[in-house]
């Protein structure tokens, strides 16, 4: 019989699985759970991008496409980077079509990687950033941000963690889990810190449709930062497509012409179907887009109010669909506030520190859900909290 210990990578071993996945498994599991806890929008796609991929079917156009993309998509991301960014990228040689923005952001990592290469990386975070620089036998460097930072990446903290070992900045904004934002001005700051390195910068800005209050800048727009930035987006937040499986990065040639060989072995190319709608989605969906960002600022102010009434200490983010609420004053740590949550009220959320140790104290709450959904969860999260107050 086989040890299938013995045969596995230690590396593979070594790596923890997602903390955001063990909630929303745990909530599968029993009734009458009301989760909070996935990144995933409530909406449906746009009839207009559903309809082009029932028209793409009928039409039986069901081939490869190129490695890269369809060039009539390449040529619309173009298009949108430009209009939205102000910074233009080569359709043919700058811009890559991927299984959504998650596989951007491995083959990025892995085309930069040797090991021994120390990655910056912005937390609280997305959970799969340092997961993939450990497989490479990189060495991933945390920079917490803090609540009274307004978890913005500062110079002062990303001047103390370069080194001479410093290879890559991983640049998560519009923030998961915190909703934070970085704005022209911050970004400015950290450009002075980076010109003059060789440091490259990852700038995940999958959450770039979805701020509240002003428009989100990218680190692209900075002057001389186009040049060492990988830029990741992707259609699954802003245009609710998550199931279909389609992002995309865009770099310079010399970055692209490496990256791309990982895409081909082991991709080969995007969905099809998917990037007939993308097409869709990128000239005709502007008006359904601020339908739902509208949706979200009205579900974001309610949490926000809420979470503050309750008594937990809340961060008003400015992005994403995420509240960071504080739960320190319970005298819970994120794990037990989750689990017993989950186990008296039957309400999954995500603990804080699931994205990096400095989100220890908090819980991460999604509002891509239906406001009769989050009013249920909010009255059981206050009764959960009134009731560890009179113990």
């Amino acid at each position: 019989m086989i040890n299938y210990d013995n045969v596995l990578s230690d590396k593979i071993k070594e790596i923890k699985p997602s903390g955001i996945r063990k909630f929303f498994d745990l909530a599968g599991s029993m009734e009458g759970v009301i989760s909070l806890g996935v990144g995933e929008p409530d909406f449906q796609t746009p009839w207009i991008v559903r309809k082009s991929a029932i028209n793409t079917l009928e039409k039986k156009r069901i081939i490869y496409t190129a490695n890269s993309g369809l060039a009539e998509l390449r040529k619309e991301i173009s298009n949108y980077i430009l209009k939205k960014n102000k910074v233009s990228y080569n359709p043919d040689n700058e811009i890559i079509v991927t299984v959504g923005g998650s596989e951007a952001i491995d083959i990025s990592i892995r085309a930069l990687i040797n090991p021994g290469d120390e990655v910056l990386i912005v937390e609280p975070c997305f959970v799969c950033y340092s997961p993939i620089v450990e497989l490479m036998h990189g060495v991933p460097v945390p920079i917490s941000t803090k609540h009274e930072d307004n978890f913005k990446l500062t110079a002062k903290a990303l001047k103390e963690k370069i080194t001479d070992k410093t290879k890559l900045l991983i640049l998560p904004f519009p923030n998961n889990p915190t909703g934070a934002i970085m704005t022209r001005e911050d970004l400015e700051e950290i450009a002075d810190v980076l010109r003059g390195t060789d440091i490259i910068i990852l700038s995940d800005e999958i959450y770039s449709e979805l701020t509240y209050g002003r428009e989100h800048c990218s680190i692209t727009e900075i002057e001389d930062m186009q040049e060492r930035t990988i830029l990741i987006n992707g259609f699954s937040k802003a245009f609710a497509m998550t199931g279909w499986r389609l992002g995309y990065l865009a770099a310079p040639e010399p970055l692209v012409t490496q990256i791309m060989k990982i895409h081909q072995y082991a991709i080969m190319s995007s969905p099809t179907i998917s990037q007939y709608a993308a097409i869709e989605a990128l000239t005709k969906c502007d008006a359904e887009v601020k339908k739902m960002v509208t949706e979200y600022n009205m579900r974001r102010r309610l949490l926000v109010d809420k979470f503050n009434e309750i008594g937990l200490d809340c961060f008003n983010p400015e992005g994403a669909f995420y509240v960071f609420p504080c739960i320190k004053s319970t005298g819970l740590s994120s794990e037990e506030f989750c689990e017993r949550l989950l186990n008296e009220q039957k309400v999954a959320v995500v603990p804080g520190n699931a994205f990096g140790q400095s989100g220890e104290g908090f819980i991460r709450v999604s509002y891509a859900y239906s406001l009769k959904h989050l009013m249920e969860a909010l009255k059981r999260i206050e009764l959960f909290v009134n009731n560890l107050k009179n113990r």
